[in-house]
C-alpha cells in the first residue's frame, strides 16, 4: 500500500497538469472491461485523463436491460451514450478470467453468492474452451461476443447503432504477454490489434 500512497501524494503537486479537467469531460470511448487488477484500461490503451469513461464489471458482464429495474451499469452505459456522446464502446475481456473460468469449470460459488447469482447474468454457456487451459481464451471470446449482443439491446446503443453515431468493439487482452487481438465482425475472429 505505501507505493500507492506515496504516489497519490506527489500525484497532486502537478496541479497545471489538470486544471483543464475541471471544464467538464469528453470522453470518446466507453470503455467496458472486467474488474481484474491486471486489467489496466488506461496502460492498454495509453489513454489520458479524460478520454476514456469505464466500466468495470465482474467478468466484464453485461446485465440485460431492464427499464424496470435499473442498474449501476445501465445508468453508467446510457449517461456516456446519451449525455456524454461516446463514438465507440469497447468490450475487453481477458485471458486467465475468474469470472469466466468458473463457468466453464463450473465452479461450486455457494460460499460467494453475489458473485453466484452476478455471474448467473454472463449469459448463455461459455464458448468451446479446455476446462484445463487456464487462459480460458476461447470462452472469453465466445464471452465477448455475447455481451456485445445484449449491449445492442440497450435502447440507448440500439438508437445510436442504427443512426451511425456509435460503433462497438469487441477486445480480448491476454494478461501474461500484454496483446491486444480484436473481433471481427466478417470472419466472427479475435485477430491480433
Amino acid at each position: 500500500m505505501q507505493p500507492l500512497i506515496d504516489n497519490a501524494r506527489t500525484f497532486g503537486q502537478r496541479p497545471e497538469e489538470f486544471a483543464g479537467h475541471a471544464e467538464g469531460q469528453s470522453p470518446e470511448v466507453l470503455f467496458i472491461t472486467c474488474s481484474d487488477s491486471r486489467v489496466v484500461p488506461a496502460l492498454i490503451t495509453g489513454a489520458r485523463p479524460g478520454q476514456l469513461f469505464e466500466l468495470r464489471t465482474a467478468g466484464s458482464i453485461v446485465p440485460p436491460h431492464d427499464a424496470e429495474r435499473p442498474s449501476g451499469e445501465a445508468a453508467t452505459i446510457e449517461y456516456a451514450v446519451q449525455v456524454l456522446g461516446v463514438a465507440d464502446i469497447v468490450v475487453c475481456g481477458h485471458s486467465h478470467c475468474g469470472a469466466v473460468g468458473a463457468l466453464v469449470r463450473g465452479d461450486d460459488l455457494t460460499a460467494v453468492p453475489a458473485v453466484r447469482d452476478w455471474l448467473a447474468f454472463a449469459a448463455g454457456e461459455p464458448g468451446p474452451c479446455d476446462p484445463a487451459d487456464p487462459t480460458v481464451a476461447g470462452a472469453v471470446q465466445q464471452h465477448v461476443r455475447t455481451q456485445l449482443l445484449r449491449l445492442s439491446a440497450y435502447p440507448c446503443v440500439a438508437r445510436r447503432l442504427a443512426d451511425g453515431r456509435l460503433r462497438m468493439h469487441g477486445w480480448y487482452y491476454e494478461v501474461h504477454t500484454g496483446l491486444v487481438r480484436h473481433h471481427r465482425a466478417d470472419t466472427d475472429a479475435f485477430e491480433i490489434l
